[in-house]
């Protein structure tokens, strides 16, 4: 199993097989995704695609204001500014993410609360399964500044 301090994975046993259960723990940040967070859910993923106890995966937040307020903004302005090419690789992987989220062989079930922006939207509106609480405060602000694929 990926650990990493802002996200977490665990299993919880059920009678007819386990779910996995994915909780963003980045509330500073409005649990915005960066390239290692990234990385660990693909790859957690993959692993609970392949695993037959496995029957269903749940992602949700934390706690705090938000599910996703998206990527990390600031993270990807300091690449940006410094001419990494890890930028490009973010959003490749990122994009990548969602698809595979969209077309995953288990239900996969967002709990959505609180603010779900950009990339917390790509994770959660490619779900087999959405839930969201009637605290839901929704934005692609990519289209705002005419970022769109």
């Amino acid at each position: 199993m990926y650990t990493i301090p802002e996200i977490s994975f665990e299993e919880i046993s059920g009678r007819d097989g386990n779910v996995g259960l994915i909780t963003l723990t980045r509330p500073q940040a409005l649990n915005a995704l960066n390239y290692m967070m990234l990385n660990a859910l693909s790859n957690q993923l993959d692993e609970w695609e392949a695993a037959n106890h496995i029957k269903a995966v749940v992602i949700r937040s934390g706690g705090g204001r938000a599910f996703c307020a998206g990527g990390d903004v600031r993270n990807a302005y300091e690449h940006k500014m410094s001419g990494d090419p890890a930028l490009s690789l973010f959003f490749r992987d990122e994009y990548r993410l969602n698809r595979h989220i969209h077309h995953y062989l288990k239900p996969y079930i967002a709990l959505i609360d609180g603010i779900v922006m950009g990339g917390g939207v790509g994770i959660s509106i490619h779900a087999s399964h959405r839930i969201a609480t009637d605290r839901i405060d929704f934005a692609m602000p990519e289209t705002g500044i005419g970022f769109f694929s």
